[in-house]
């Protein structure tokens, strides 16, 4: 089979590898019809996740149609149509009955990004995500073994195009959840810190959720006018806005701030040197600059949601200015599976339209390029969905389910 494959910082390719085999008696063998490029991926395009090794195998959103079951699998079968979280849990552990399906204890081989854990158990094994989270190969790919086949693959209409409910896979249920952890409900502010496929899902969701103010920060000018245009964001171009929290400040109510915030930027935000070089030269895990924006614009007594990823430790972090305001924090790894029917039930009654960010198409053959332009914002692209076994790349959204 063909797939996606790591050979270093900025130098990927599609290769060919051996096809998947089952593995275990609950394995499926799934054939990708759809699959997407993360914000996330750019991390390990970059060389900036540790444990990713060349010859590795990326993407964490995808789906497509089963091709083989382990014996063991009751849930799905032959010919199913399914979309697959990116989280592989088990459905049985202690967390999974409480429905914190990225903490599944049973999954991940690796040891997570944590420092400082004991012997506490890692967090879930991810897709295409490194040996830290269990070293599974991903989904930019023709095929894919799919491990926890009676937990993870959702079944999905054949009515819906693929374009409508890839995004179930991540990007869709973590917005969903960010908006969630936020507390966001009928009349709140809030200010969305990052303008990418995640932070305009957010926008999407809060608005849906009753949101009457919602700003949203970004330095690329075409994100922000599609936000303002789609979700009615006030856009704050930080390349203009030397302090955007201090803005925000300024139009909220009261000059309180936002009841909450929404971080979906993570670990490599842009607008501090000095974290840049501290970062390059290992003495930084992470830059705070967006993270202490948030703090900034948030109100008193009101909530951080952290969906954007972050590792290792952060200098200035301003704990204490948190503390002063008496915020809440929630954050981490989306619990996928515990939202998917909610979230299909709203996209089947024309409630969500995840499908309108998406900007390109490209044969997986052209997964490389589509990361390239991914990352550089080239041809105002904000979402590539790459296709296996399609011939010509198209710019137009697909209006039916693309059959090979």
């Amino acid at each position: 089979m063909k797939a996606l494959t790591y050979h270093g910082p900025h130098s990927v390719s599609v290769d060919t590898h051996p096809d998947p085999g089952i593995e275990a008696s609950d394995d499926i063998i799934l054939r990708v019809t759809a699959t997407a490029i993360c914000g996330s991926d750019l991390h390990l395009y970059r060389g900036k996740i540790p444990t990713t090794e060349q010859g590795d195998i990326f993407g964490h959103e995808f789906m497509g149609e089963v091709v083989e079951t382990g014996k063991d699998v009751t849930a799905v079968a032959k010919g199913d149509r399914v979309v697959i979280p990116f989280v592989i849990a088990c459905g049985e552990c202690f967390f999974c009955h409480m429905q914190q399906y990225a903490a599944c204890e049973t999954t991940n081989s690796g040891k997570g990004s944590a420092l400082n854990r004991k012997q506490i158990t890692p967090p879930a094994a991810l897709f295409g995500y490194s040996k830290m989270y269990g070293g599974i190969p991903g989904g930019q790919a023709e095929y894919v073994r799919v491990p926890k086949g009676n937990t993870g693959p959702f079944k999905v209409p054949d009515l819906l195009a693929d374009d409508k409910v890839l995004f179930l896979s991540d990007i869709l249920p973590t917005a969903w959840q960010a908006v969630k952890n936020a507390g966001v409900t009928q009349g709140s502010s809030i200010a969305i810190f990052g303008a990418g496929p995640v932070g305009l899902l957010s926008a999407a969701c809060a608005r849906l959720a009753g949101a009457e103010q919602i700003f949203m920060i970004d330095h690329h000018p075409y994100r922000l006018a599609f936000a303002k245009e789609r979700y009615g964001v006030i856009p704050v171009n930080f390349d203009e806005v030397d302090d955007p929290a201090a803005l925000i400040i300024e139009q909220s109510a009261g000059q309180r701030g936002v009841d909450a915030v929404i971080d979906a930027v993570g670990f490599e935000a842009k607008g501090s040197l000095t974290e840049t070089v501290l970062t390059s030269l290992k003495l930084e895990g992470s830059s705070g600059k967006a993270l202490r924006q948030c703090i900034a614009a948030v109100r008193r007594g009101g909530t951080v949601s952290v969906p954007g990823v972050y590792a290792g430790f952060i200098h200035g972090f301003l704990f204490g200015d948190a503390f002063d305001k008496g915020l809440t924090f929630k954050m981490g790894q989306t619990h996928v599976h515990a939202f998917l029917p909610e979230l299909l039930e709203l996209i089947e009654n024309g409630l969500l339209h995840p499908e309108e960010i998406i900007t390109h198409h490209l044969p997986l053959a052209d997964a490389a390029r589509g990361y390239e332009m991914f990352e550089k914002k080239e041809e105002d692209c904000r979402k590539v969905i790459l296709i296996p076994g399609m011939r010509t790349a198209s710019p137009q959204l697909s209006d039916k389910f693309y059959k090979p």
